[in-house]
């Protein structure tokens, strides 16, 4: 039976009912253009996966508080602001389904808008003297902007490792996943081995996490993004670089050579997904999505067995199961 996410925030129920209040709450604000865009962004929430990870590792590691639902907020504006901010940087116009906040209102007032979010997040920690959540939140938003350079770097000459594709990873998702751990944990008054735990456990699914995401590239069906889009965008993803890794010379050269100057034509982005089926790419990309996942779980183990833990373990297979 397939899980599904109502049945998995269980524990947590009430606490993410009371979190969605508190967190419009946060938004609002006395500039009616401004709050006119916060209702927009806010009806536009998606699986609310992230405040999901902040509760139940609260939950597994002590007791959930206000302290917590202040971290949950910070982690949502911060995200939120760094995908506006995204959007304006890709020239997106759409997200999950919507219009962006750049294609609405344009760039300069989106950007505004980001900048607006990152204050309020800061501000809602300082206000409430959360020092160590905002300590743990700012270390993911660098790294996350440092991963998204990274990739911009060497996606130029195509040239990414197994390790730099690793590293990239780390730093765009998985730190996010994994400041949303610590800060449960932290705003329990964790000590800081338990919280380090817990961040350790939170990268390793931000890492299988992402791995998925690569595999929907070379999937059957158009569920999620669409089939091919990574190739098109000439993004180097795991499946990709574990079968040019392993190709002959000759055929290696003629997929970069699509990759890069052909990855418009539709026909051309299909010879590459199937150069990576045939070379076993996304056997191997699934393999080593399920050692991350196997490694997540055993940290997991440490802990005592409570309904939050038993969640926190359906949350991570649900990332692994998902179709988008």
């Amino acid at each position: 039976m397939s899980l599904k996410l109502d049945n998995i925030k269980a524990p947590i129920a009430r606490e993410m009912e009371e979190f969605e209040q508190k967190f419009r709450a946060s938004m609002k604000t006395r500039i009616l253009l401004l709050d006119k865009i916060m209702s927009y962004i806010v009806k536009r929430k998606g699986k609310q996966m992230r405040p999901m990870f902040v509760f139940l590792s609260a939950g597994t590691c002590g007791q959930i508080n206000e302290s917590t639902f202040r971290g949950a907020s910070l982690i949502e504006l911060l995200h939120t602001a760094t995908l506006v901010h995204d959007d304006v940087v890709d020239e997106a116009n759409y997200r999950r389904g919507f219009f962006s906040v750049n294609a609405l209102w344009k760039n300069k007032v989106a950007v505004l808008v980001g900048d607006f979010l990152f204050a309020r997040g800061t501000f809602l920690s300082i206000e409430n003297k959360d020092f160590h959540l905002l300590s743990i939140v700012a270390d993911a938003v660098r790294d996350m902007s440092e991963g998204e350079l990274l990739q911009i770097e060497k996606a130029r000459r195509l040239n990414i490792t197994e390790d730099i594709y690793y590293e990239i990873i780390r730093q765009k998702t998985a730190s996010l996943i994994a400041s949303c751990c610590a800060v449960g944990a932290s705003s329990t008054g964790a000590s800081d081995e338990v919280t380090q735990q817990m961040k350790l456990f939170g990268e390793k699914i931000g890492m299988a996490f992402q791995i998925k995401d690569d595999l929907f590239d070379y999937g059957e069906d158009e569920i999620g993004k669409p089939v091919g889009i990574d190739i098109k965008e000439k993004k180097m993803t795991l499946p990709l670089i574990y079968a040019l890794a392993n190709a002959g010379f000759l055929e290696r050269r003629k997929i970069i050579g699509i990759v890069k100057n052909e990855s418009d034509k539709p026909k051309k982005v299909r010879e590459v997904i199937e150069f990576v089926k045939k070379s076993g790419g996304i056997e191997y990309a699934e393999k080593v999505m399920n050692t991350y996942h196997q490694d997540a779980l055993a940290i997991l183990n440490n802990f005592p067995e409570s309904d939050y833990k038993k969640s926190l373990i359906q949350l991570v297979q649900f990332t692994i199961d998902r179709h988008n």
